[in-house]
């Protein structure tokens, strides 16, 4: 959500910013509701004025023994044009609401401008592909082959984009959400935290889903939504208050099941697991003052390479260009890991820093130490990493030529040391 004070002082800023993300002629139509609001506050008071002078003046006459009859009927005139008063000023700020909340963040000044992922910059490369001497496989290829990975089944009882995981698989990838919770909560200074897996229409609005993503979610008969991500229960705990400036940074990590309907992904990834209707994900989120979310920004894309890093998996960093970061983030890093049976990188992890966006649609705040000043907090979100390409990552780099998982070593203490996956 935008500031209408920061766009009314500079039109022209907020104007380039929002050229950036490909959106024209927006500052203009902005301020022609906001000046049709601040007309209908101004009635507002005026009404309200009057209505004070009124009654003070009827109460005087009252006490005095004067007559009252005009000052009644002027009452009477009053609270009639109460309701009409009213409802336009309230259309007029939901109108000016709505309009903002269609609107994506500013982008930081340092973020490439491109149309597409093509245009994003690499930050860093981490790791050795690995080479091997034979066809490398899919990891949906590998996970059938192995009888623990299986499709069809999950089709016939959901549809398409699940899958059932079966036996070392299925511990495997429970190994995985464990690894990565102990490593944040054991080494990186985050709480864990188990979250509702529904929200309210204001927690999926809080953190941008709503309303411009509501086709991208699975919405319940009781008017709740499955979430699709962590993201959207762990930043909305701190909706609506007002922190002490002492209690940052606040972080929290979850490990919850993630559910996306894909509306916009038709023939993409069709095969294996790559792009699900449910996955599971271990997610980021700090909370964090303002002058520092930068600093936070780096530290958590640090803790999600760090899971690749301990895991062994080649990774590169990526800073998103202008066509291709979300909605609500003001800057994003995508943490990408190389998969030998694709031949190519894929996203595992995306870090955003919103700055005080999300803050302001949840009105989050916190107070100075000195008392003097209230503002937004500012909120950070990654992914630390999703389970489910972890999984497929580490299938396709630790495949074997005939067709095993060798265990990373960092996993083996979580499967009791094992350090094979192959067909029984």
């Amino acid at each position: 959500m935008h500031d209408i004070r920061a766009i009314r002082a500079d039109p022209a800023a907020f104007e380039a910013a929002m050229a950036r993300r490909g959106l024209y002629d927006v500052a203009a139509p902005l301020l022609d509701l906001d000046a049709s609001r601040r007309a209908a506050l101004t009635v507002e008071q005026d009404w309200q004025a009057r209505s004070n002078a009124t009654a003070r003046e009827f109460g005087q006459r009252k006490r005095e023994g004067a007559e009252t009859e005009t000052l009644l009927a002027a009452i009477e005139k009053l609270k009639r044009e109460k309701s009409a008063i009213e409802r336009v000023a309230a259309e007029a700020e939901q109108a000016l609401q709505e309009a903002l909340a269609k609107l994506p963040n500013v982008l930081d000044a340092d973020v490439p401008d491109g149309a597409d992922e093509k245009s994003n910059m690499e930050m860093k490369q981490w790791g050795m592909r690995p080479s091997f001497d034979f066809p490398a496989r899919q990891h949906f290829e590998l996970g059938e082959a192995l009888g623990l990975m299986d499709f069809e089944r999950a089709a016939k009882i959901a549809g398409s984009r699940f899958t059932v995981l079966r036996g070392p698989l299925a511990r495997l990838e429970r190994a995985l959400g464990q690894f990565m919770l102990d490593l944040h909560t054991g080494e990186h200074g985050y709480e864990e935290t188990v979250v509702p897996s529904l929200v309210n229409d204001a927690a999926a609005y809080g953190t941008g889903q709503l309303p411009k993503f509501a086709e991208d979610l699975f919405h319940t008969t009781d008017g709740r939504w499955l979430i699709p991500t962590a993201e959207l229960p762990l930043t909305n705990l701190v909706a609506g208050e007002i922190l002490p400036e002492k209690s940052f940074p606040i972080r929290r990590t979850a490990l919850t099941d993630c559910f996306r309907s894909e509306a916009g992904a038709a023939g993409r990834d069709t095969r294996g697991m790559l792009r699900q209707h449910q996955f599971r994900k271990v997610e980021l989120v700090t909370i964090a003052h303002p002058d520092r979310s930068l600093v936070e920004h780096e530290a958590m894309t640090r803790c999600a390479e760090r899971v690749l890093e301990l895991l062994e998996l080649p990774y590169r960093r990526m800073l998103l260009c202008t066509g291709d970061t979300g909605f609500g983030a003001a800057r994003t890093y995508d943490l990408e890991v190389w998969l030998p049976g694709q031949g190519a990188w894929r996203e595992i992890s995306s870090c955003s820093n919103t700055r005080a966006f999300q803050a302001r649609r949840m009105n989050a705040r916190f107070r100075s130490e000195d008392g003097k000043t209230i503002a937004h907090v500012h909120t950070l979100n990654g992914s630390g990493v999703a389970v489910g390409r972890a999984l497929i990552a580490v299938m396709e780099n630790y495949q074997t030529r005939d067709g095993a998982i060798r265990i990373p070593p960092a996993l083996r203490p979580y499967l009791a040391g094992q350090d094979l996956i192959q067909k029984a």
